[in-house]
């Protein structure tokens, strides 16, 4: 889940009391069906103007009162006014969708290093002439980071203690792997193109009290000719032993130390998008879990931007459709909420947002992102606006004025 709402935490931080950081304890989320006070909550925030990569995800700290904004391959902490706290740079990858692991408070996002069309922008993004980007092995990590040990602007991922990671060599297994569909060879199994969006929350079926656990969604390349890419592939983690993994990562020369294989591999039909789950979310208030997406281009789908996946149901074993090989996965139910195309019976919505960041803050509100790239697309920035849901088809969100 990306919070839980503690009311606390919230009041003290609005009444200018801060807790001492050697006396903060990581708090589990609440589950609690509370009434949130909406006039202690603020409509918006502004992530402040940025660089030239665009907002990715946000997670958002209700305890201790504090934002933060993925800007691909910046780390923002700000406070709930938009102030910056502090910042984490020097990433040369993909820093993608971002959750809190209510084990422990830290921050989780999906970090890639690639050597496609995405990867090699970066780097030249970044260089500050036009020599040749150097090439690189394709590696995906978790990236996790100690919102107390951000304390100012510029804190380098390397060497100033705020991040370490995991490398998932599952992912890169299918990255790299191939498959035969349509009775040609084709790469990327699964059409997997790396990782994307991540978010904790109970296993699939299980109370909404129940122990959490990491879920890592694929990106998916938009190949309209195949049809083995019309799900959305989810990865699931038990972290509580993750100190074993975790490193330093040193991107001259990466690490590979990681689990060797996730607990589930979960499928969910929902036809074919462009770049998989772009941001994950759970919310514990429903026992859903929202996945926000680019739209697909197969007519043959609604192309939906956002699916709601079932909580209450667990995985079922079933034949996957569209495999020249047969192919058995854990699948996974969609919510019957919102549109149904009557051809493939695939259910969700149409939204303009949610891409670049959604949390989930308990009872039904949430913060959504709503990115701006800037009158000349080089000064990036996202406003957070705060939600409620309302699951209904032609809107699901309504905006909180």
């Amino acid at each position: 889940m990306k919070t839980g709402f503690l009311l606390f935490g919230l009041l003290a931080l609005l009444s200018g009391f801060h807790t001492p950081a050697s006396a903060q304890q990581p708090t589990p989320a609440s589950h609690t069906e509370s009434s949130i006070p909406l006039d202690r909550l603020p409509r918006s925030i502004f992530s402040g103007t940025q660089g030239p990569f665009h907002v990715q995800g946000i997670a958002v700290d209700l305890q201790n009162g504090y934002i933060y904004f993925s800007f691909t391959t910046e780390l923002l902490k700000t406070d709930l006014n938009g102030k910056l706290i502090g910042s984490v740079v020097g990433m040369t990858g993909h820093l993608g969708c971002l959750t809190t692991n209510p084990a422990d408070g830290r921050i989780y996002g999906s970090l890639e290093y690639k050597n496609d069309e995405i990867g090699q922008g970066i780097l030249r993004s970044l260089q500050a002439d036009n020599s040749p980007v150097e090439e690189r092995p394709s590696g995906f990590y978790i990236a996790i980071f100690d919102g107390d040990r951000i304390t100012r602007p510029g804190m380098n991922a390397e060497t100033d203690g705020v991040m370490s990671t995991v490398y998932l060599g599952e992912v890169v297994e299918d990255y790299y792997g191939t498959t035969r569909n349509g009775g040609r060879e084709v790469e990327h199994r699964f059409g997997c193109s790396g990782i994307d969006g991540v978010a904790f929350g109970p296993a699939f079926g299980k109370p909404k009290s129940h122990k959490n656990y990491l879920n890592v969604a694929y990106g998916i390349y938009g190949d309209t000719t195949r049809t083995d890419n019309d799900y959305q592939v989810i990865l699931s983690y038990d972290v509580s032993d993750w100190d074993r993994y975790e490193q330093v990562l040193t991107q001259q020369a990466p690490h590979h130390s990681g689990p060797s294989a996730p607990l589930h591999k979960y499928f969910v039909r929902t036809g074919n998008t462009s770049y998989g789950i772009q941001n994950l979310a759970y919310d514990p208030s429903s026992n859903r879990w929202l996945a926000a997406v680019y739209r697909g281009h197969k007519s043959s789908y609604p192309n939906y931007s956002l699916f709601a996946i079932d909580g209450t149901k667990p995985a079922r074993k079933a034949w996957l459709e569209g495999f020249d090989t047969p192919t058995r996965g854990e699948v996974l139910s969609l919510c019957e909420e919102g549109l149904q195309d009557s051809v493939s019976g695939i259910r969700g919505w149409h939204v303009d947002y949610g891409t670049t960041g959604l949390c989930a803050l308990g009872d039904g509100y949430w913060y959504i992102s709503h990115p701006d790239n800037g009158s000349d697309g080089k000064h990036h920035s996202s406003t957070l606006y705060l939600y409620r849901w309302t699951g209904q088809p032609q809107q699901p969100f309504q905006r909180v004025e």
